[in-house]
């Protein structure tokens, strides 16, 4: 996603919660709605602009004239008059604040008039001290979860969702290596660990002239603070509140340097004990042998000189590929061969606008199609989320029909595509779900989720989970440790249980690729593959635009050691509608 729509999608969010703050009726969504858009969109607003001016921003799904108009503003000046007059009205930091699960909007709106609230220091303070529970609608309770909630959220603080890192790493990407006498750019670090949260940007570059990328690189109109400018190394804050640093590196050790600040930290230890095992020094200059440089120039070399195979960037966290890349490079089974992107057909947690999504069946559909999967699962969310105006039996039945329809227009049509028809369930607090077994066994398959009830014992919340997974109509438990990331943590849960019971039941557990979830984590799914488990990448879609996500729940299954035949998505149709079946 380009860096200026994600800014102005981010703008868009934070009227809509000044919106929500003062009861304002319809606005709210209306702004929602456009950020949602904007933050799905591949082409850059600046792009359409220029091309088509405010007309062509206008014909963009889900922007009206007025919210056009401020688009074109923010494009020419940079700002946005009507959210800067709601800054200075409501001095908050609203992104913050309603980061704490359970605050809503309306909630800080209150915090803000009764007790002045406007940061999340202030807020953790008057929980402290039971300014909170003396509020009208909070009580005792909610100051408790709002205390447990804000020692989460500041345990985050400073660490950023790979989502939201990877559009400046792109384009400051872009920007490197369009300059004069750069030969090559590489991004390292967390960010190609694909970790779930990055910290700050790290780049290596070769150039013969150094100064200009530097002279560049510390000059970017979004830099805020720079900690330091150098001949090889300069490191300067973007606005957004991350840090980027840029080393010089020269051709003959681009490959060390790769390794080195790759890491991790734990990974880079290891590795240097095994170079000492053997004779040798390892650094970010290269490998030596006494005085004599024997490997630096690839990272292949680098591994090879030490007698390993090279490990995949993400799985480089001292958890056993050191152990596995020597065992693959004497020929033995060790290094995982990982899933790609490229292997995935198909997607099979997707909602529509039947309950509440963006898109109609037909434009997520072609959207797969656009993909080259082979088949996409709709699976909108049933009746107990009123919120998310779930499905009830008579409203299934009816989209099984317009499915049907629309699968017999690409058979007619000659499409090699189809349509299956799942339904994201609801797991309720006892253990059963929110649809009729006479409506699921129609369904290709069912998804189970919890949605409500988070704060159970880990055992009520096992039992729970269980009961769901011993119906036999659930094929899929979606985000199985209810995680929100920077928000909350897992339900309390007894994962191997759960895994164990999977494997009697031939339940497949969800890899949920929304960048806010990514649930499973990379530790559970290795987990889950131990215990032999079958498992499932989503993206839990709202609009077609979502689909992109895959990419995301795609790198943590890879940090995971997943391989193309723990997923049942890299399945053809064939073969994916037989397991299901058999299952």
């Amino acid at each position: 996603m380009p860096v200026e729509n994600r800014e102005i999608a981010k703008i868009f969010y934070e009227i809509a919660s000044f919106l929500e703050m003062e009861d304002v009726a319809f606005k709210p969504y209306a702004y929602q709605k456009a950020g949602l858009t904007i933050e799905g969109m591949r082409d850059s607003l600046s792009d359409i602009y220029k091309k088509g001016g405010e007309q062509a921003i206008e014909k963009i799904p889900g922007i009206g004239k007025s919210i056009a108009k401020k688009i074109v503003e923010y494009l020419k000046t940079g700002k946005i008059k009507y959210y800067q007059d709601y800054k200075r009205k409501y001095p908050i930091d609203i992104q913050a604040l309603t980061s704490v699960e359970g605050v809503g909007p309306k909630m800080v709106g209150q915090l803000y008039r009764d007790l002045g609230i406007t940061n999340l220091e202030e807020l953790r303070k008057a929980a402290e001290t039971g300014k909170v529970r003396k509020l009208p609608n909070f009580g005792e309770k909610t100051e408790r979860n709002i205390l447990q909630a804000i020692k989460f959220a500041m345990r985050s603080k400073g660490r950023f969702l790979l989502s939201q890192i990877f559009p400046y790493v792109e384009s400051i990407k872009k920007e490197l290596s369009g300059i004069k006498g750069v030969k090559k750019v590489s991004v390292c670090g967390s960010v190609r660990r694909m970790e779930e949260t990055i910290g700050d940007i790290d780049f290596l570059v070769m150039t013969d002239r150094p100064k200009l990328v530097m002279d560049f690189f510390c000059s970017q109109p979004k830099v805020t603070k720079i900690w330091g400018k150098g001949p090889t190394k300069s490191s300067i804050r973007l606005k957004e509140g991350f840090d980027v640093d840029l080393r010089i590196v020269s051709e003959g050790s681009y490959g060390s340097a790769l390794q080195y600040f790759t890491g991790s930290k734990e990974h880079n230890i290891h590795l240097r004990k095994v170079a000492i095992e053997k004779g040798l020094k390892l650094n970010e200059y290269g490998l030596f042998k006494g005085k004599r440089k024997i490997a630096s120039k690839t990272e292949e070399d680098v591994y090879m000189a030490m007698g390993m195979a090279c490990p995949p960037p993400e799985i480089r966290t001292d958890r056993g590929e050191i152990e596995a890349a020597l065992k693959s490079f004497q020929g033995k089974k060790g290094l995982p061969d990982l899933i790609r992107l490229k292997d995935i057909k198909g997607d099979l947690h997707c909602h529509s606008d039947w309950d509440g999504g963006k898109d109609a069946i037909l434009e997520m559909a072609q959207s797969a199609i656009g993909r080259g999967y082979e088949y996409i699962g709709i699976s909108d969310h049933t009746k107990f989320l009123k919120i998310e105006h779930g499905l009830d039996e008579r409203k299934l039945s009816l989209e099984r029909k317009e499915i049907d329809r629309l699968n017999l227009r690409f058979k007619k049509q000659g499409i090699n595509f189809k349509i299956l028809q799942g339904a994201e369930l609801n797991i309720l607090k006892n253990g059963s779900v929110d649809i009729a077994d006479s409506a699921l066994r129609k369904l290709d398959y069912a998804i189970a989720g919890i949605h409500s009830d988070f704060k159970m014992s880990k055992e009520e919340m096992t039992e729970r989970i269980i009961k769901a997974m011993k119906n036999p109509y659930i094929k899929i438990i979606a985000h199985p440790t209810g995680r929100i990331l920077k928000k909350r943590e897992g339900y309390s849960l007894d994962i191997n249980k759960i895994f164990r019971l999977a494997k009697e039941t031939g339940t497949i557990l969800e890899i949920n690729s929304c960048p806010e979830r990514l649930d499973l984590n990379d530790l559970n799914i290795r987990k889950a593959i131990g215990f032999g488990l079958k498992l499932v990448i989503n993206t839990d879609a709202h609009q077609k635009e979502h689909l992109c996500n895959m990419v995301y729940g795609v790198s943590q299954a890879r940090r995971g050691w997943a391989e193309k035949k723990d997923i049942i998505n890299t399945y053809s149709l064939k073969k994916l509608l037989g397991f299901l079946k058999k299952n």
